[in-house]
């Protein structure tokens, strides 16, 4: 399984919000896909997915806001 953890943001931000969820548990992913669309105080970007595969695990749900270094899902590689 890979962990697909929010990476730090810079400029001192600790946290994001997950606007939206590109896949839903079950699906199959590309890498580099973006998995998941987040936003900060000051911007809006996409975290891809690191490794091809299914989507095993979401453990966030959209509008929850998440701390950087958490594991957003995992990914069973294929």
């Amino acid at each position: 399984m890979t962990q697909v953890i929010l990476p730090e943001l810079g400029e001192g931000i600790t946290k994001a919000t997950i606007s939206y969820w590109y896949f839903k548990i079950g699906d199959k992913v590309e890498g580099g896909q973006d998995l998941v669309e987040m936003a900060t105080d000051k911007a809006v970007f996409n975290v891809p997915s690191p490794v091809s595969g299914v989507l095993k695990e979401i453990y966030f749900n959209e509008a929850e806001v998440v701390e950087v270094g958490k594991v957003l899902a995992e990914i069973e590689e294929q």
